[in-house]
């Protein structure tokens, strides 16, 4: 599986009682696609996986693939706080026909390392598909040890990490000695400059949800073009709002809100998550006003 390019975390729209918004999530697909991203994640945490019930999930795991129509690669983020769900969710996107899964550690119970690896080799058993592991200790509480990733060697469908602990010296580690074995993704967005001048490739942003052509063009820049000077001034205009996603503490409601000014009816995020106030819209305006400016 080639995990390269940019992968878009696509959001859950809701309506206004709550439901999710199917004809919204077909022009978001639509929209990504015609923009040139390369990959689509579905049950993401950007897609507030974690609020949708079990009938959604597969619901939506339906529509997106056969609206997607094998027209971009579709990844499944198949998480839960069991093996057996997880497994459950991994099975019905595998026969709606996706081509690889995005695996976190359980949230909440966090498990042992030994127990996040006999997690980790089940579910490769049972579904026997490439996966993107995902390392986000700062919402599952578990850290995917570098003891659990010398584990995984002797498993090749292990092939890509998205990295989200905002580590510097963990992204080193992974990207030049372990480039080997495993995909190194940039999941911590404020940092995507740096994993692309230590030779990342790949980059799962949740805002190019609603900046996408940024997106591509910086990967384009830095990856295809190799041109780390102009994709330093690229970086330098999405930086103040990568830095606002990243440390706001409001991610799924910027990341809607950004779609609303992009013409993407996102709806709100789903309780406990509150709606952004006036001030926080009108900060996050103006940062969103001057970055879509250059496009001109």
């Amino acid at each position: 599986m080639n995990f390269e390019g940019v992968w878009t975390p696509i959001i859950t729209p809701f309506t206004d009682t709550g439901d999710i918004n199917y004809p919204v999530v077909a022009k978001a697909i639509d929209n990504l696609i015609h923009q040139g991203v390369h990959g689509l994640i579905v049950g993401g945490t950007t897609g507030e996986y974690y609020a949708l019930s079990r009938e959604e999930r597969f619901e939506l795991f339906d529509f997106i693939a056969d609206h997607a129509a094998k027209r971009i690669p579709l990844m499944a983020g198949i998480n839960a706080t069991t093996t057996d769900d997880v497994i459950t969710f991994g099975k019905h996107a595998r026969a709606a026909g996706y081509q690889c899964i995005l695996l976190a550690a359980p949230y909440y119970c966090q498990p042992t390392q030994d127990e996040l690896f006999t997690h980790a080799c089940r579910v490769d058993d049972a579904l026997g598909l490439p996966i993107m592991l995902y390392n986000f200790p700062g919402r599952t509480g578990t850290e995917m040890s570098w003891n659990f990733l010398n584990r995984l060697k002797t498993r090749p469908n292990f092939q890509a990490i998205k990295e989200s602990t905002g580590s510097i010296e963990r992204m080193h580690t992974l990207l030049n000695d372990y480039q080997d074995q495993i995909q190194t993704s940039c999941g911590m967005d404020d940092q995507i400059l740096e994993y692309f001048a230590w030779g990342s490739r790949s980059w799962v942003g949740g805002a190019s949800n609603f900046l996408a052509p940024e997106h591509v063009a910086l990967y384009q820049a830095c990856v295809l073009e190799n041109d780390l000077v102009k994709g330093r001034e690229l970086a330098r205009r999405i930086l103040p709002m990568l830095n606002l996603l990243e440390q706001g503490g409001k991610f799924c409601q910027y990341v809607k809100y950004g779609c609303e000014l992009a013409g993407i009816e996102a709806g709100p995020a789903r309780a406990p998550l509150l709606p952004l106030t006036d001030e926080e819209k009108a900060t996050f305006g103006e940062i969103y006003d001057r970055l879509v400016s250059y496009r001109a």
